[in-house]
């Protein structure tokens, strides 16, 4: 342990002298890089500096137990209990932070709600969800820009694409990823029956050109006239737009901006978006099986959680969490289902360190 952690601390240091070569300060690009390198080192490069400290102060203390008296003796080890005490919880930290984070975790996310079976229902139900992570995006300090939307006749809504800006949106939004199931009597119901509804959830990481180049040639761009509120534009101007990506048959569309040009643009994140998801799943698969955890990796035919409004229940099927009905879908204790979720994918990719 010590040898890598020497490596790591001369590595960031290293990082550090590069940030102040003129040839690199004169690189905007290459600067950028290496102080994004060097910042997310910071945390496991001070835990490295304790563990070694504390590794250095134990060999000192016991050196100089050869030549203390009796009072010294019993200070000095006291010191070497109390360094020896802290060492296992460092390493269990400096080991979390060595496994290698998902290089998504960093980036905006595009979600898209999808009303699943139950009718009406279901379309109320993906309305309470977005509400849900309107929410909790706002405890959070994080925005919501509502990209497409196709509204439910009974409210709610059929679909519903939004995109959450942040700070590491992703690393958080991703374990929503997944079928999302209702038990409840459904306001449309008259007799008091409890019907199951569900809604499907997508998490995509946004997609920079960077990360998807798409071809001119590859796209079929159709406009058309928008449906629903929007002013006095709507059904007359050819402002909706609909694209479709030829070699993977993916199809997005927007009506809900103000212009032809402002909707094309929304269309083209959700398909760099989309594509970019259909990448990671092929490089997933190819490597294997025990890289698929489905915890933080949610597949969306994968039921993944059950909210029970009689039992003022919601169950969390990958981890087994439980909490109150009204707590988490009004957003006030999801925060607490997401942070478990996060340690058990923490704990998981720690065994398979190990």
């Amino acid at each position: 342990m010590r040898d890598k952690l020497e490596k790591l601390i001369a590595a960031y240091e290293e990082l550090e002298k590069k940030m102040v070569d003129p040839a690199v300060v004169s690189d905007p690009k290459e600067y950028a890089r290496i102080a994004k390198e060097h910042a997310g080192q910071a945390d496991l490069v001070t835990k490295a500096r304790e563990y070694l400290q504390a590794l250095d102060d134990i060999e000192a203390a016991k050196e100089m137990l050869h030549d203390a008296d009796a009072g010294e003796k019993a200070m000095l080890q006291e010191d070497i209990a109390a360094n020896e005490a802290l060492l296992p919880s460092l390493e269990d930290e400096i080991k979390i932070m060595l496994i290698p984070g998902d290089p998504n975790d960093e980036k905006d996310t595009i979600v898209e709600i999808r009303a699943g079976v139950g009718g009406d229902e279901a379309g109320i139900f993906a309305g309470d969800l977005f509400n849900m992570y309107q929410r909790f995006a706002s405890s959070r300090k994080w925005k919501i820009e509502i990209l497409s939307s196709s509204p439910s006749d009974a409210g709610g809504f059929k679909t519903i694409e939004f995109k959450v800006l942040g700070d590491k949106v992703y690393s958080v939004m991703k374990f929503e990823s997944g079928v999302h199931r209702v038990q409840r009597v459904p306001k449309t119901e008259s007799q008091g029956r409890i019907q199951t509804s569900t809604a499907t959830v997508a998490v995509l990481p946004e997609a920079d050109e960077i990360d998807i180049q798409i071809a001119q040639e590859d796209l079929r761009i159709d406009t058309y006239c928008a449906s629903g509120p929007g002013g006095q534009c709507v059904n007359t101007t050819y402002s909706a737009v609909r694209i479709t990506h030829l070699p993977t048959n993916t199809v997005v569309q927007s009506q809900d901006q103000r212009s032809q040009i402002q909707n094309r643009e929304v269309c083209m994140q959700m398909l760099r978006a989309r594509l970019y998801e259909m990448e990671l799943e092929r490089q997933q698969a190819e490597q294997g099986a025990e890289r698929q955890s489905q915890i933080g990796h949610g597949n969306r035919s994968e039921k993944i959680r059950t909210y029970n409004q009689p039992q003022d229940r919601v169950t969390d099927h990958r981890i087994g969490f439980n909490g109150t009905y009204n707590g988490v879908l009004l957003g006030d204790t999801l925060p607490s289902v997401i942070e478990a979720l996060a340690a058990a994918e923490r704990a998981e990719k720690l065994a398979q360190a190990v």
